[in-house]
């Protein structure tokens, strides 16, 4: 199932969305205080939410727009939301779940994104925090805010729209600063 839907901007003509993914019904227990500390506009949780209540929590920050993760049985999230964001640069969101294999996009989603005319895929899933181009699509997988997964990382994505671009970021939902891949 798919949906659509769109996103204001605001009176200066900016949007700042959280990306958020990979909750399995217990988020990080200070997810919402780092969260209410970005001031979204919208929170986008890219699946495997576990528990809807996780979404009520969420929706007391800022609007939520979510899809279904494979973990999710219950109510009617969809597969996949399109996003549209009316910036200087009109911007288009595919919204899924499983997108990719290793850094590069599945060609079912890909293909879906180029129908739709995405240009930004936020995806969950590996629980891994990405930034990446394939196909020319850039792809965000904000990482997770559940329970911690070997040694990964507890962090969320900040979308940041305006009128000269968009700006991708990882927070650390422990700490609350910028989160970075460790420097190999």
């Amino acid at each position: 199932m798919k949906k659509k839907a769109s996103i204001p901007l605001g009176t200066d003509g900016a949007v700042r969305l959280a990306a958020v993914s990979d909750t399995h019904s217990r988020p990080h227990p200070a997810t919402v205080t780092r969260l209410a500390e970005m001031a979204p506009d919208a929170i986008l949780h890219a699946g495997d939410v576990g528990d809807l209540a996780v979404l009520d929590e969420l929706a007391r920050i800022a609007p939520i727009h979510a899809v279904r993760g494979n973990i999710d049985t219950r109510g009617d999230l969809p597969d996949v939301l399109v996003l549209d964001i009316a910036s200087a640069t009109p911007l288009r969101i595919l919204l899924t779940h499983i997108a990719v294999y290793g850094p590069k996009l599945r060609t079912p989603v890909a293909r879906v994104a180029q129908a739709e005319g995405a240009t930004l895929i936020i995806c969950g899933h590996s629980h891994v925090p990405f930034i990446g181009v394939d196909r020319g699509i850039t792809i965000f997988n904000p990482g997770s805010i559940g329970p911690r997964r070997f040694m990964l990382p507890i962090v969320f994505g900040m979308v940041d729209v305006t009128p000269s671009g968009v700006k991708l970021a990882h927070v650390d939902v422990e700490t609350g600063a910028r989160w970075l891949p460790p420097q190999q």
